[in-house]
């Protein structure tokens, strides 16, 4: 009886057999290094950036943004634009965007902490990081100035939030020797 080598894996994108110094392996099968690709932006991938789907392969960006949960608070639902490309990805025609529906202004709206500046749901991604008042980020800015502020640059007082130089000027001590430069 001859001797019969062992059929070679077939790649599944262009077909051809693949050998073990050129494999990749992923969705359960062997690939060229160069036909081991993002089935959506063509990005090449190895073992720790791939993810499958239907036995394709994709970067995990794309298949977050082509097969992730939809809807608000997901950064890579329906409708999010590609940050290196700027197409758009998801929401085809007839399905719903990612978008919220527009609630009346100064109306809390959905569950959760609200925004005391405009009323609405503060979701987690959008929370404004280090206030123990939950505010949206564009939503945290000096209640006087209007100037946008942070977890380093802010001060409390009565449930609203203010610039270090604002809560000083109207909530801070006053007097002879107090700000100036004695």
């Amino acid at each position: 009886m001859p001797f019969k080598p062992p059929e070679q894996a077939k790649c599944p994108k262009c077909g051809k057999s693949v050998y073990a110094a050129e494999e990749r392996i992923g969705a359960g099968q062997k690939w060229h290094k160069f036909c081991f690709v993002c089935g959506v932006c063509s990005k090449m991938l190895d073992s720790t950036t791939v993810a499958a789907h239907d036995g394709l392969v994709y970067c995990k960006n794309c298949h977050g943004k082509s097969f992730g949960p939809k809807g608000y608070g997901f950064g890579g639902g329906a409708g999010a634009l590609s940050t290196e490309t700027g197409a758009q990805h998801g929401v085809k025609k007839g399905e719903m965007s990612n978008k919220p529906t527009e609630g009346h202004v100064g109306v809390s709206t959905g569950p959760g902490p609200h925004c005391p500046r405009c009323g609405k749901t503060v979701y987690e991604n959008e929370k404004a990081i280090g206030l123990s008042i939950a505010f949206h980020k564009s939503c945290s800015k000096c209640k006087s100035c209007n100037k946008s502020i942070d977890y380093n640059t802010m001060s409390e007082h009565e449930g609203d939030i203010y610039c270090k130089g604002c809560y000083a000027k109207n909530f801070g001590p006053h007097g002879f020797g107090v700000g100036s430069l004695a």
